[in-house]
């Protein structure tokens, strides 16, 4: 290995064909890799699915194939994917999470999802509520910030989704902060309650608002649908009563690598089933995904993905990175094999901050949100 590709910064781990690319193209193979189309540096503007990567200095080119994967029997034919926005951003301290659903709208997600063969029924943005002058940053039991506007906006999601899943609709819902996870699987679940939940974080988020460390509550939305916090206690959240709760069973994590020493104690209590990276390194993401799909079977699934599960080299632009996350391929598979299983019937993408890093930073984690829905809903390589 040359000294030039050490100095690289690397992410957590590249398999032997990533490391087989690069070299290539430090001995100057880029040419070879540009006349098989792999790359293309001379082109102008960019194009779906093509933009520049800096790290590389190349045009990164990506395409999108429909594999006519299974169609879930509980939704209604033609398929129809109702896109919902929902950008929520008071659940988390950093501002611009609210963007995201329109960035991923602008980086061509109706184009593709045409091209996978949907038709697309665009619900639009909710508009989440703002604190009222009298409503505290800190007010509930325990630390939950902005616990009332949070609540509201997240009952407003759980009705859209509720509807749009009754009528039939794959549902589609851009965040916004992972609070709106509350809403996404409330509305699932008024609807189906039996569906499984694949939670893809790099974090819990089952922190109940007496022991946040933070307040923060994108960290808390699956405590609050579990029934591990009175609805009535908290601000907002009354609403929650008529949603049945969430049970253990119904519930897999895959991603896990910052968890609060509290919702460690939760999760083993509860007996929940959480692929953590070290599961993932163990596994293989293949033989995660397999356990996570045979836990699940014969049930409805809900994918929730936050994009901060993917490791920050590939997706910086999210608030709460932590290193060592699922590498692009790895990302991708979570997707594809979920919706692969026939049993898909929502997705929500979470968590993309447009205001955080460079303008390019931003390109490539709205790229790879973009990418990652796609997976979930019929893309693959060939």
């Amino acid at each position: 290995q040359s000294s030039s590709l050490k100095s690289l910064p690397l992410p957590r781990r590249f398999s032997l064909r990533c490391l087989l690319t690069m070299s290539i193209m430090m001995r100057g193979g880029v040419r070879r890799l540009m006349a098989g189309g792999v790359i293309s540096r001379a082109m102008s503007g960019d194009s779906a699915g093509e933009w520049f990567n800096p790290k590389t200095g190349c045009r990164v080119k990506r395409q999108v194939h429909d594999a006519h994967v299974p169609f879930p029997n509980f939704l209604v034919q033609p398929k129809v994917a109702a896109v919902i926005g929902a950008p929520m951003t008071l659940g988390q301290p950093k501002e611009g999470t609210d963007d995201g659903p329109d960035m991923i709208r602008a980086a061509g997600l109706h184009r593709e999802l045409q091209s996978l063969g949907w038709g697309v029924e665009d619900c639009g943005n909710l508009t989440m509520p703002a604190p009222s002058p009298s409503n505290t940053q800190l007010k509930g039991p325990g630390r939950a910030r902005h616990p009332e506007p949070v609540g509201r906006g997240c009952e407003l999601v759980c009705d859209k989704v509720e509807q749009a899943t009754r009528d039939g609709r794959f549902v589609l819902t851009l965040g916004g902060d992972h609070s709106i996870g509350a809403g996404t699987v409330g509305g699932i679940l008024k609807a189906r309650p039996e569906t499984g939940i694949v939670w893809v974080d790099a974090h819990a988020d089952i922190n109940t608002p007496s022991i946040s460390e933070s307040g923060n509550m994108h960290g808390m939305p699956l405590s609050l649908v579990m029934g591990l916090e009175k609805p009535h206690e908290l601000p907002g959240w009354s609403w929650l009563s008529s949603v049945p709760h969430l049970s253990p069973r119904q519930l897999v994590y895959i991603g896990l690598r910052d968890v609060d020493e509290a919702e460690v104690v939760i999760l083993r209590q509860l007996g929940i089933l959480a692929f953590t990276m070290y599961h993932v390194d163990k596994y293989g993401i293949g033989g995660v995904m397999e356990r996570t799909l045979e836990h699940l079977q014969h049930r409805p699934l809900h994918l929730s993905y936050d994009i901060d599960a993917v490791d920050p080299y590939h997706a910086p632009a999210t608030g709460t990175t932590v290193r060592g996350g699922l590498t692009f391929r790895e990302a991708h598979y979570v997707a594809e094999a979920v919706g692969e299983s026939g049993q898909l019937g929502s997705v929500d993408m979470v968590e993309v901050n447009p205001s955080l890093g460079t303008d390019a930073d931003t390109k490539e984690t709205v790229e790879m949100g973009l990418a990652l829905i796609s997976s979930a809903m019929g893309s693959r390589i060939v």
